[in-house]
């Protein structure tokens, strides 16, 4: 097993501190609004390395936090949390906002075929642990106070400071990085516990030695709760790649500070950013889309998995719906010819394993993902046992087992590889001139009556696709 480490910047052969358990730590979701497509592709790539380490003979403890608290609207511990930003937006709790929007990111999670964490830890369950590791770095000399405002780690006594991001640290310049707060030491100095403002009446606020009304910054619920579920040295964490130069650069130094262990972390995992039509997702641009878009279209989430999988993780990924219509095309391709060879083996066959003309199929797709998760060559390997010289048994003992880590639900065939979509010629009359008023209706903007229309159409049968191209129609 061979895993770039952002650490050193090369790629590395996979050496667990105690194997063959494998301590993974992945970054989770901060739970104040909907989980986008960003974040289905990050945490679907995270599956893969589970499933990849899994099959390689490791154990993983794999834990994920979920944050429903001190996450700034800034790395510049400036600004309003963010759980507090969306209560106000949705008008509803912080509370109320947390459990709703983690509840979405789950479900997104088992449409798209993502493993659940062995743990998953809200920050709001783990304040104390949190609060005692502030103690601790107070007792070591790494804190001080910013009166009215924080607890803050002094990044001059941590020598090591920005190794991961490789930051200059003497050379930044207040608000070069992490912008201006009255009263810091130093540039790159963060907050690890933060005071109610006066007049602020937080949602979410706990007593902590220093202020009556206080809450935890982001940064120490990650060290905190890795520490409690994996020990002090962990053998891998992911995240994306915007938290290398904050968020992972300062639990490095919190960790490392507080338990005196090094390195915190053996293996860095960064993910590349997802954009749409070559643009960073924004709801003001209107191209912020979640699970919920991509079905509303008619597209299935196991495409957009597969979709994902044609791009290397550290790869910058570009996102259209031409390119998820091409790849559903492409995945019912693939379920009808799987499909097509279960009808020929039939249910007889009994699983015996793999013969030596299937042996250099196995190999290539392992080989592929076992180095440096090459999902685009794993890919390209299934279709190659698709069109091999190989017997039909062999061909479909091989998909079933590359679809473990793959998950595009190749076990549920019938279903996707019975779509069948229509030309506009082929539909009944009734049908047609419905979907020219929901055409009307979409022109003016009129979606309640556009809605309408769609489920008319359903009850006679047919499922309608909106895509850059126009309406289309499978029969449902």
């Amino acid at each position: 097993m061979r895993i770039y480490n952002t650490m050193s910047r090369q790629v590395e052969e996979f050496q667990p501190i105690n194997p063959p358990e494998v301590r993974l730590y992945a970054c989770g979701f901060t739970v104040y609004d909907y989980t986008h497509l960003g974040h289905l592709r990050k945490y679907t790539m995270d599956d893969v390395l589970v499933r990849t380490l899994e099959h390689a003979g490791y154990d993983v403890k794999f834990v994920q936090n979920v944050t429903d608290v001190g996450h700034l609207t800034s790395d510049s511990d400036t600004g309003e949390d963010k759980l507090e930003k969306g209560a106000r937006k949705y008008g509803k709790s912080a509370w109320d906002v947390a459990r709703e929007f983690e509840e979405y990111f789950w479900r997104s999670m088992d449409l798209m075929g993502n493993l659940r964490p062995d743990v998953s830890c809200r920050a709001t369950e783990h304040i104390q642990i949190q609060l005692e590791m502030v103690q601790e770095l107070e007792k070591k000399g790494y804190t001080y106070e910013i009166p009215g405002d924080g607890i803050y780690f002094d990044t001059s006594k941590f020598p090591d400071y920005g190794k991961l991001a490789r930051l200059a640290v003497d050379d930044q310049t207040e608000g070069a990085r992490i912008g201006v707060v009255e009263g810091k030491r130093h540039p790159a100095d963060f907050a690890l516990w933060k005071f109610e403002r006066p007049g602020e009446n937080r949602a979410m606020s706990w007593p902590s030695p220093w202020a009556e009304r206080s809450f935890p910054g982001w940064h120490i619920e990650c060290s905190a709760m890795a520490i409690k579920y994996l020990g002090e040295q962990l053998d891998i964490h992911t995240g994306g790649i915007d938290h290398i130069p904050v968020h992972h650069t300062n639990e490095i130094a919190q960790a490392e500070s507080a338990t005196g262990k090094v390195p915190f972390v053996r293996y860095w995992v960064h993910h590349n950013f997802l954009l749409v039509d070559g643009e960073k997702m924004s709801k003001s641009l209107g191209n912020f889309f979640t699970i919920d878009d991509v079905l509303e279209r008619g597209y299935s989430p196991r495409a957009l998995r597969m979709l994902f999988l044609t791009t290397h993780y550290r790869s910058e990924m570009n996102f259209t719906w031409e390119a998820l219509e091409g790849m559903q095309k492409a995945y019912v391709r693939l379920m009808r010819q799987v499909a097509e060879l279960q009808a020929l083996v039939g249910k007889e066959v009994t699983h015996t394993g793999h013969n030596d003309t299937a042996s250099p199929y196995k190999t290539a797709f392992y080989e592929a993902l076992e180095n440096d998760l090459s999902t685009p060559e794993a890919v390209s390997v299934v279709w190659n046992v698709l069109s091999a010289d190989l017997p039909n048994t062999e061909k479909l003992l091989l998909l079933e087992e590359f679809d473990k880590i793959l998950q595009l639900d190749l076990q549920n065939v019938a279903e996707v590889a019975g779509r069948e979509e229509l030309a506009i010629d082929e539909l009944p009359e009734v049908v047609r001139e419905l979907m020219q008023q929901r055409q009307d209706a979409r022109n003016k903007q009129d979606w309640d009556r556009a809605d309408a229309l769609r489920v008319e159409i359903e009850q006679h049968g047919f499922r309608l696709i909106d895509t850059p191209e126009g309406q289309k129609v499978e029969r449902l």
